[in-house]
């Protein structure tokens, strides 16, 4: 079967690719923007494709048994860049898409970039395609981003809970899917971790994991807007960052799902696994 994955040159697609490579049944397709960047696997074929060229991603998909389309970046178009590809991947008459999605998303999710997904959901259910839809906690991996050189997590997160999941996990059950996609044709799963922790306990998990000490320091809204104003990105964009936090203080994270299990057979692992290997 050929299989196509978008965000070849990311973490997740990247590993993905990675988890399929030693399998000869599988044709593989890795799509980028910047292919110096994807993983160089032995007969995989390179095509570059923005999300925006409608053209150039129904070249990509063409003959595709499946596909996984990681979300774009974070970007003022994202939704019509969406709609581009989901077009292009009808036009191709591709088998099935399996879709990076977001815990909780939809059109009043706290996290505003979950709007984003939630919207391009509904685009994929009314698309024809055959698709699944991975919605994804924070991944955990991020936190180690989120900590930055100074090992301190800042943002209003309060004690609420989340429980991040591994970029790995996601990786392994995508590729699984994407092996066999006819079980998963319609399903939305919800991918976390073990454990919702607050990111008090996340950094004191980091800190046991890592051997070096992590700390959350608790912001306010307008605290955590002052603390990012350096940056100088525009408004949506410092309203998506200061939302991670709100929504994990909200109590829109703080839910366990057991699909990962169910897909892979084996628990997910947990934040202390996830930072220690991190993608």
């Amino acid at each position: 079967m050929r299989v196509v994955l978008t965000g070849a040159t990311g973490k997740v697609g990247g590993e993905v690719a990675r988890l399929l490579a030693p399998d000869h049944a599988v044709d593989l397709r890795l799509v980028g923007r910047s292919l110096e960047r994807a993983p160089r696997i032995e007969g995989a074929e390179l095509v570059r494709a923005e999300f925006s060229d409608a053209a150039a991603c129904r070249e990509a998909f063409t003959g595709a048994d499946a596909v996984l389309l990681v979300s774009a970046g974070e970007a003022a178009d994202r939704l019509d860049q969406h709609r581009t590809v989901i077009d292009a991947l009808v036009a191709a008459g591709v088998g099935h898409v399996v879709y990076t999605s977001f815990l909780g998303a939809g059109p009043e999710a706290g996290f505003t970039l979950a709007r984003d997904h939630g919207a391009t959901e509904q685009m994929l259910r009314e698309s024809g395609l055959s698709w699944t839809v991975l919605r994804d906690s924070f991944y955990a991996d991020v936190l180690l981003d989120f900590a930055g050189e100074d090992r301190v997590i800042r943002g209003p997160g309060g004690t609420g809970r989340c429980a991040y999941v591994a970029r790995r996990d996601v990786a392994e059950v995508a590729a699984r899917i994407l092996r066999d996609p006819v079980p998963y044709a319609g399903r939305v799963l919800e991918l976390t971790g073990p454990d919702a922790l607050s990111l008090a306990e996340a950094a004191l998990h980091m800190t046991r994991a890592l051997g070096e000490e992590y700390e959350y320091v608790d912001e306010t809204d307008e605290e955590a807007r002052a603390s990012r104003a350096p940056y100088g990105a525009p408004d949506w964009q410092v309203e998506a960052w200061i939302s991670t936090y709100t929504a994990i203080r909200d109590g829109e994270l703080d839910s366990v799902s057991t699909d990962v299990q169910d897909v892979l057979g084996r628990p997910p692992r947990t934040l202390e696994e996830a930072v220690s290997d991190p993608l």
